[in-house]
């Protein structure tokens, strides 16, 4: 007696193996819409702390105004980084104003060395312990964007799931990245 496979158990098998293949199709789809919101998610967690930043920023300008009244240039650069920065939309751009407003900032402190009434200023203190703070989180935030980018991009390059993305439009995000060599230190600010 010869074992054959009838048309129905052919056809069973090719029914099981279609269904397998969408319910994987459905699981790695899945899977790239939650990283890329995860991705959404870590850059709505850093635009957060920047707007922090962006607040404080003022408070800070018109502290050392009061003191540094003839750096005016200085100032006027650490204003004009700042519109820049709260104008800025689409996460190029806004890496882009936020590294000229991180450069800006880190010579209005070093400005801030020439004063010394300034340096003991409760005010200042307070808004510059207040800066420091946002700044640690904004690099905490930073981070973990850039863990969630490295799992999405390495996930829509990896084999079966850069079939899923190509087909499914997803496409690789951009990592927060510090561009100048200078912006890599953080000012160094003595009291």
């Amino acid at each position: 007696m010869t074992v054959g496979l009838s048309a129905l158990g052919v056809f069973l098998l090719v029914g099981v193996i279609l269904v397998v293949l969408v319910l994987a199709v459905i699981v790695i789809y899945n899977g790239l819409v939650r990283l890329r919101v995860e991705v959404k998610n870590a850059w709505a967690q850093i635009d957060v702390q920047l707007k922090r930043r962006h607040d404080l920023i003022p408070n800070l300008v018109e502290t050392v105004k009061g003191y540094a009244a003839h750096e005016r240039g200085t100032l006027e650069e650490v204003i004009q980084a700042r519109s820049q920065a709260v104008a800025a939309s689409g996460v190029p751009e806004k890496m882009q104003a936020e590294q000229q407003l991180t450069g800006a900032l880190g010579r209005l402190m070093l400005l801030v060395e020439q004063y010394p009434d300034l340096k003991a200023n409760q005010n200042f203190l307070a808004l510059q312990e207040e800066l420091t703070s946002t700044e640690n989180k904004i690099g905490f935030a930073r981070q973990f964007y850039n863990d969630t980018v490295m799992r999405y991009n390495t996930k829509i390059q990896t084999i079966p799931t850069n079939i899923v993305a190509g087909v499914g439009g997803f496409s690789q995000e951009t990592f927060f990245e510090v561009q100048e060599a200078g912006e890599r230190e953080a000012p160094q600010v003595k009291f």
